[in-house]
């Protein structure tokens, strides 16, 4: 109590919090002084230990940490409990649907997903509406969006197919240059290329959007799918009740053998703790809390209990690849031996086969297990490399970057994702940018994100900051949550320090003649 207490004396008195920051945080405060579910002294030890991670989310969650509601049948239907009608006109959906956000809960406290809005948007779109108009309607609704939920986790997907929104979607994005909302695009291959590139220049004004592999994304999960908060990946009308992780690089510094007792002895034990912890949040979470029993998206069948999942998520893979191949006598790297990028694809598979053979209560957007997740890391990780990537400022050349990662795609149904920071040269040929997209999907990437270097955007984890919001943060503070997180980020990870790729094939192949 006495740390408590101290804890939100800081809270109340910061000059560097704003009132909306401090109520969040104190609420936070509240929640992580609630005993915490019932765990095996085994399961105990190891989050501890944080060789497992519960994301500092609080002992008790009362809310799932991810909402998918599904806006297109609330926009035929209305929502009954906030007494609103089903809208026929564009403002009327634009004002219903920022209505309706400011009820959707998530564990930032802000909706993680505002919808596919371009499908959502398209069908109030008078055809004899000028497009200068248009824009204005949608620039209105932008910077309320940025005011109103201003947190970087605020996500909106687009695509795959070309509409007169989408195209003022990234009109207004490049006139506004705004944080929120984060945004995807979805590529099919019948995806115009024109489409893409627009998606493209966007990219090199506002560093959106990220582009998914829409086929992939239709194996996993099915037409109603969405990205959300930075590129986790769930089912719409579900979303996920909790994330939980493995650290492999601590995993490894508690296992004294090479590669193969590391995949056969230490991995099952530490997915099944893994396991063991998200099941605990589940069961707290539906059957104590009684969420799915209480909230208006439920009741009013916005949202599924059967289309929630647990995402379970994995870092510091390079660091545990990395080990293991020093223990094997191997002067190998992860992302740039052959040798070290097999071990972390054989790592990988192995446990996509633990957690896919442990079922889960309440799980069934997963079939009735969990999903795999390639947790792209948060502020507090000092050691350990966020999910499946290859450290920062270790990357190897575009090519070998994208053979080294891709392989891994495939088995993380609820989101991974690789970014790639690109000289600001490429922004003279974009069209060059379209062809690296087409051909990292092609190969097997599920999420491709990249950066321009001199961009005032940067991306964090997933999501986006200006660097100018991080300057003096400490003293004056910042209008979005996210920018403290981001604060924290640079200075233990330093990730404007990305390997700069140039998009270039004549310097790898040069003509001759």
């Amino acid at each position: 109590m006495e740390s408590f207490r101290a804890e939100a004396e800081k809270l109340v008195t910061s000059r560097a919090l704003g009132y909306d920051q401090k109520l969040r945080r104190l609420a936070a405060q509240a929640v992580s002084a609630l005993p915490y579910p019932s765990l095996s002294p085994l399961c105990a030890e190891a989050l501890d230990a944080r060789v497992i991670c519960d994301m500092f989310e609080g002992n008790r969650p009362f809310t799932p940490r991810y909402v998918l509601p599904d806006y297109a049948k609330a926009l035929r239907n209305g929502v009954a409990y906030l007494e609103l009608e089903p809208p026929t006109t564009l403002d009327d959906a634009l004002s219903f649907l920022t209505i309706l956000y400011s009820q959707v809960p998530s564990v930032t406290t802000y909706p993680v997903y505002l919808g596919d809005l371009d499908a959502l948007l398209e069908p109030f779109v008078p055809a004899d509406l000028p497009d200068a108009e248009l824009d204005a309607k949608l620039r209105r609704f932008w910077i309320q969006l940025d005011r109103m939920l201003p947190d970087a986790f605020v996500h909106a997907d687009v695509g795959p197919s070309d509409s007169r929104m989408v195209r003022a979607i990234w009109r207004v994005e490049r006139s506004l240059r705004q944080v929120v909302p984060n945004l995807t695009m979805k590529v099919s291959p019948d995806t115009p290329d024109d489409l893409i590139e627009d998606a493209v220049r966007t990219v090199f004004e506002t560093g959106k959007p990220h582009f998914v592999n829409h086929p992939m994304m239709l194996a996993d999960h099915g037409e109603e799918y969405a990205v959300v908060s930075c590129y986790n990946s769930l089912k719409v009308r579900g979303g996920a009740h909790s994330l939980v992780r493995l650290n492999l690089k601590r995993a490894v510094d508690r296992h004294a053998g090479g590669l193969d007792a590391f995949c056969e002895e230490a991995l099952p034990h530490w997915v099944e703790l893994t396991a063991e912890l998200g099941e605990a949040r589940i069961r707290s979470l539906v059957e104590d809390q009684g969420f799915f029993e209480s909230h208006f998206l439920a009741t009013e069948g916005l949202i599924d209990l059967d289309r929630f999942s647990l995402m379970f998520g994995i870092f510091g893979l390079a660091e545990c690849v990395n080990e293991l191949m020093a223990r094997e006598g191997l002067n190998a790297r992860y992302g740039h031996d052959d040798a070290a990028n097999a071990a972390s694809w054989r790592i990988t598979h192995r446990i996509a086969e633990l957690v896919a053979a442990r079922p889960l209560p309440y799980c069934g957007g997963g079939g009735g297990f969990a999903y795999l997740h390639s947790q792209s890391g948060i502020d507090l990780d000092l050691d350990a490399t966020a999910g499946t990537r290859i450290p920062i400022g270790d990357e190897p050349g575009l090519r070998e970057h994208i053979a080294a990662c891709a392989p891994h795609h495939e088995l993380f149904a609820a989101g991974i994702s690789d970014i790639f920071a690109v000289d600001e040269t490429v922004t003279a040929n974009p069209q060059a940018m379209v062809d690296v997209i087409r051909g990292a999907l092609a190969v097997g990437m599920r999420d491709f994100t990249f950066n321009v270097d001199s961009n005032e955007f940067i991306r964090i984890t997933g999501y986006l900051v200006r660097k100018s919001d991080l300057v003096g943060i400490e003293e004056h503070g910042a209008r979005h949550s996210s920018d403290y997180l981001a604060a924290t980020a640079e200075i233990n990870h330093t990730v404007t320090t990305r390997a700069i790729k140039r998009v270039i094939a004549a310097e790898l192949s040069p003509h001759v003649g």
